[in-house]
């Protein structure tokens, strides 16, 4: 058994066969023994979060519902087990927390989790109305947490009001972000993988390089030898399956 399976992140979990963002795809991604899972943050509530990737629940619950109009009550009733992708195999599924999550991570010692907070919410509300109970929450968890974003002005503000980790992800891979990086320093840079150019290694910096999303195990393996440290990939339980019987 080889160690590449260190260097995957379960997208969203194992979304691949689980619902997106949902505590059953990402137990199951745990279970399988990913050391890495990334899952989406919106702000429902002043103070609030749940795991969710839009700003509302029509793709995961089939419900126009917007994250912002949501109330506790909703809260304990939408499920969101993808009707429209799963069927009804995984009904009900509830959305669940951003604490009751990393309370569950922690029974989990050796995983880390890449926790992206979504620009929507920073939209909708504001920088520091956000970002100030965000940290407060994940400070808590923080050896196990990476907070990560699209948002530059959201990882400066982590910078200046935290030691947790960043990462940022990056809309184009382009000479003026390499330079916002460099001044940011963030441990995590990551991109999507088709956006980086094939006839040069990525930028070296003070981080690490993860691509998304990427479930053919050779691209992987060769993305990996082109000096990428971490792949995130919806479909985790077949590229660990992989890996560990050295077929990657």
């Amino acid at each position: 058994m080889n160690d590449f399976f260190k260097r995957l992140v379960a997208h969203r979990g194992y979304m691949e066969r689980f619902p997106e963002n949902s505590w059953c795809g990402i137990k199951a991604a745990l279970e399988k023994g990913t050391r890495w899972v990334e899952f989406d943050i919106q702000m429902y509530q002043p103070g609030k979060f749940i795991l969710l990737h839009d700003a509302d629940l029509q793709r995961t619950a089939n419900t126009t519902l917007s994250v912002f109009d949501l109330t506790e009550s909703q809260l304990r009733q939408v499920s969101i087990h993808e009707p429209d992708r799963l069927g009804d195999r995984y009904n009900p599924e509830y959305l669940i927390s951003l604490e009751d999550i990393l309370a569950k991570l922690a029974t989990f010692p050796l995983a880390r989790a890449m926790v992206e907070i979504k620009e929507e919410s920073l939209a909708h509300w504001d920088l520091e109305s956000v970002m100030q109970p965000l940290l407060a929450i994940l400070n808590r968890f923080k050896a196990q947490c990476v907070l990560i974003s699209f948002s530059l002005e959201a990882l400066n503000y982590a910078r200046d009001n935290s030691d947790i980790e960043i990462g940022w992800v990056l809309r184009s891979y382009s000479d003026e972000n390499i330079n916002q990086a460099s001044k940011l320093k963030p441990e995590y840079l990551i991109c999507n993988h088709n956006k980086l150019p094939d006839n040069k290694p990525p930028a070296a910096g003070t981080w690490h390089w993860m691509l998304y999303d990427i479930t053919d195990p050779l691209l992987a393996s060769q993305w990996v030898s082109r000096g990428i440290d971490m792949i995130e990939t919806r479909d985790i339980g077949t590229l660990i399956d992989l890996s560990r019987s050295n077929r990657m």
